[in-house]
């Protein structure tokens, strides 16, 4: 584990000052302020980690294809899970399982998913990374209510039309089923999708609502990239169980109807003690000796990683895309931080790993079991002609003379309806107000600041990283994205070039506890 300087435990120090003095305190680790969230235990013992196997979720194939689509099917609905040994975990899953199926696309052709929500309460599903029509991007309060009512219905009349429910502002809603349309004029890259139901976002996805959908392209083809059983789509998740084997989550209403939020502290993020890797507690990957494809993608509800692999391959960890696709160039990585709802590509070559060796996915922000992310046993060496090229793709850089506007956005703490919650400028989200009107065809620049760590996502557009503080862009900036990883008492500028669809958006912080105690605004294109 690097050490740590005297500079970053002051600050850590002073970080966590500032946290106590206004209720919202944050997880500390090795690297200083690492997670804004606390930690919740689970109620059993946790199995050992490494006993058990990795899996990767199964692809869903289009129910039918025509000249203009390809069309799927997933059904929302609970199921018992076998996440534990011996256990059974109710969870909501994209059609009954965690993760949900992983969708495979291509760029230009346009993907119609039908969902049809057979859970107790209503959903909206957002295509994390997707350039969306705004009608099918998934804007929290475009539900898809449930097709049995009874239950909504039974705590609608408990709960009143005071709260919650009742008292949101209508949005383009469905009954039982709602059909998504991706046109998918994109770059292949890392996709994932999952609910977006506002004031309920974390407690739907610490159940299981998420999956991958990757986008390939004729440009990722043309290099040969490691594909098949060498290509591991890796989601990671925290959790922590109750002594049932059921999930565990602080949510002020467990009914998930009326009142949003979390309980106590767990409104700063809540941080789980089980690291699952699809699902699995810190599974076990048996792999050739040869150079895999990892794309990985942090779900956690508020948990931010510290990735590095031990030992170290040779080569380290090469990075050749993030959240918006390719990379222009490979970057090599010692260790690689990613912050919830990010994702990054990479290479491992395992090749020089004598059969038999333990290479471990480690966590440098984490304690414990979780600095523990999985495993991999080397098996005997294995034909790979692949070789990382020096160039990958083409990426127009975006820089200041391009835009026509700089906007400033400030994401801090704040009272929301009288408790604890989380606001961008100082207000707590509302479908009503408009905090930007952009015009497609341009290019702006936005100034974000922020008190403790957020990470910032906006839909529609991705965005490059132009700096931080009075510096560039920080080590695990480059290319394409569209989260942004926050540090406390930062200010970051990034430039982002709208196009592609008129209508309302979000952008929002992807710590879902924050996002669902009101930090989350819309902007307009038009």
């Amino acid at each position: 584990m690097r050490d740590v300087s005297r500079r970053t435990f002051l600050g850590a120090g002073l970080l966590a000052g500032i946290g106590l003095g206004v209720g919202i305190p944050f997880s500390l680790g090795a690297g200083g302020s690492t997670s804004t969230g606390n930690l919740l235990r689970s109620r059993l013992t946790l199995p050992l980690p490494f006993t058990m196997p990795f899996r990767a979720p199964p692809v869903l194939h289009p129910v039918r294809s025509d000249a203009a689509a390809d069309f799927y099917d997933i059904s929302q609905s609970r199921a018992d899970a076998s996440i534990l040994p011996g256990m059974k975990t109710e969870i909501w899953g994209y059609n009954g399982i965690f993760p949900g199926p992983t969708i495979v696309t291509r760029r230009g052709r346009p993907a119609v998913v039908r969902h049809t929500n057979n859970l107790p309460v209503p959903t909206v599903v957002h295509l994390h990374g997707g350039r969306t029509p705004h009608d099918s991007d998934g804007y929290p309060i475009d539900f898809i209510y449930p097709v049995d009512m009874s239950y909504m219905n039974q705590h609608m009349d408990t709960h009143g039309h005071e709260t919650g429910m009742g008292a949101m502002v209508p949005g383009d809603t469905t009954i039982g089923q709602r059909s998504y349309r991706y046109p998918l004029d994109q770059r292949a890259a890392t996709l994932w999708y999952h609910d977006h139901r506002m004031d309920f976002t974390g407690p739907s996805l610490w159940r299981g609502l998420a999956g991958f959908h990757l986008v390939r392209d004729d440009e990722e083809d043309t290099l040969g990239l490691p594909a098949g059983a060498r290509e591991l789509p890796i989601m990671i998740t925290d959790r922590s169980f109750e002594a049932t084997g059921n999930f565990l989550y602080p949510s002020t209403d467990p009914s998930l109807m009326a009142t949003p939020g979390v309980t106590g502290s767990f409104v700063a993020g809540v941080l789980g003690d089980a690291m699952l890797v699809n699902g699995t507690p810190w599974p076990v990957a048996k792999i050739d000796g040869a150079k895999y494809r990892l794309r990985i993608l942090n779900a956690c509800n508020a948990r931010r990683l510290d990735l590095r692999i031990d030992p170290q391959p040779d080569g380290g960890l090469t990075q050749i895309g993030t959240d918006g696709g390719l990379l222009a160039a490979p970057i090599r990585h010692e260790h690689f931080e990613l912050a919830p709802a990010q994702r990054v590509d990479a290479i491992i070559d395992f090749a020089g790993y004598k059969p038999g060796t333990a290479v471990t996915l480690l966590n440098d922000f984490g304690e414990g079991n979780m600095s523990q992310i999985m495993r991999f046993i080397v098996g005997p060496k294995s034909r790979d002609t692949f070789t990382v090229p020096d160039r990958l793709a083409t990426i127009e850089p975006l820089t200041a003379a391009d835009a026509v506007t700089t906007r400033t956005f400030r994401f801090q703490s704040g009272d929301v309806n009288h408790t604890k919650g989380w606001l961008i400028d100082a207000q707590p989200f509302s479908p009503d107000n408009i905090s930007a009107a952009v015009k497609l065809g341009t290019v702006e620049i936005w100034r974000l600041i922020a008190d403790f760590h957020h990470p910032v996502h906006l839909h529609l557009n991705p965005f490059q990283v132009l700096s931080r503080g009075i510096g560039g862009p920080g080590a695990f900036d480059a290319g394409w994205k569209d989260t942004i990883d926050l540090r406390p008492a930062e200010e970051a500028a990034i430039a982002i070039r709208f196009e592609g669809y008129a209508g309302k958006y979000v952008f929002h912080c992807h710590n879902l506890e924050h996002e669902d105690m009101a930090m989350m605004a819309n902007f307009i294109t038009r």
